[in-house]
């Protein structure tokens, strides 16, 4: 396993398979239009294999699927039997917002998917209409259910933001411990730049443990925690446990082992990194495994990234990128990188 400059691990890759979606959530991608990468960027299967089968070479043993929303790539089961057939990969995950998971869950979970993280928002159809531009709330809480019938372990993302669904944290809880899930509640970050981003709409950590303990008691850490993991997980009195990512304002960059390869190549070692590398044109123009392998490592053993603590320090925080940069380099979008 090879280690950057802060000795952090290359252990978990999250594999964008598109950078389209169906969803228009007023945290990831509120406008109508986008600049897409074009279609003939894209890699295929094929060449998604090859480079996570490079990538465990050196370590990797945790890939996620993304998009954009992955389930608009046509026949990703497909993918999922190739990835899981690479022996290296110990922990093969997706993350969806759900809405096509119903039809898709059982041929995933037979393919060898192991696990899969839904985004749910909100518990009313009408709030998620205001948030994702959707009327097909129905649709995922079925994706939800399926997953859960095809045998498939479930974690719920949920991005918390004030004066929009802070007030569902309890019932949202409630849900997932119903579905035999553990919900994760993600503070609002500050990527991407269409968003709107402000200081004042993130709901915080401690607010959030504020709440809970409120209704349920003392709230306890788990203590057999995955120090690279995300979410700080927590334990209610009567054992149902919860996460939170606290990115925006507990960053937690040093112990990070996270890369993101965009549905067209791109290598990037932080969500909030300002380029990436391009792994597609040595991959097409002929390079071999091992040449591969020497620049994912090199790359990764110079990484000194630690975006969100960089960012914690500003004085006036606003968005990563405002707009008009996002519209002149569609890879800066939180949609392309794989949120």
């Amino acid at each position: 396993m090879i280690a950057d400059r802060f000795q952090r691990p290359l252990g978990s890759l999250r594999v964008s398979v598109t950078d389209r979606c169906n969803l228009r959530c007023r945290y990831c991608m509120p406008e109508q239009d986008y600049v897409w990468l074009p279609k003939q960027s894209i890699l295929t299967f094929e060449e998604i294999a090859r480079l996570v089968g490079i990538f465990t070479s050196l370590g990797v043993d945790k890939v996620r699927l993304t998009g954009g929303e992955p389930l608009l790539r046509h026949d990703l089961p497909t993918l999922a039997v190739m990835l899981a057939s690479n022996a290296g990969v110990r922990d093969l995950a997706l993350t969806t917002n759900g809405v096509l998971l119903a039809k898709q869950a059982a041929a995933l979970k037979q393919a060898g998917l192991g696990r899969v993280t839904v985004s749910l928002d909100t518990l009313r159809t009408d709030r998620m209409r205001e948030l994702a531009r959707t009327d097909r709330h129905a649709d995922v809480i079925e994706g939800i259910r399926a997953a859960r019938t095809a045998g498939l372990p479930l974690k719920l993302n949920t991005v918390v933001i004030r004066g929009v669904n802070e007030d569902e944290l309890i019932d949202l809880v409630e849900f997932a411990r119903a579905h035999e899930a553990e919900v994760r509640f993600i503070e609002y970050m500050d990527v991407g730049g269409a968003t709107g981003w402000s200081a004042e709409q993130v709901v915080s950590q401690r607010e959030i443990l504020e709440v809970l303990s409120a209704r349920y008691g003392a709230i306890t850490p788990v203590t057999t925690q995955d120090p690279s993991a995300p979410a700080e997980r927590f334990r209610l009195p009567d054992g149902t446990t919860f996460g939170i990512v606290a990115s925006t304002t507990v960053p937690f960059c040093r112990a990070c082992d996270r890369s993101r390869l965009t549905a067209d190549g791109t290598w990037f070692l932080c969500l909030y990194a300002e380029r990436g590398t391009d792994l597609r044109e040595p991959l097409r123009n002929g390079a071999s495994d091992a040449e591969l392998a020497d620049l994912i490592a090199s790359t990764w053993r110079g990484r000194t990234d630690r975006g969100a603590e960089a960012r914690l320090g500003l004085v006036n925080r606003t968005p990563l990128f405002q707009v008009e940069g996002l519209r002149a380099d569609p890879h800066r979008e939180m949609h392309t990188r794989g949120g």
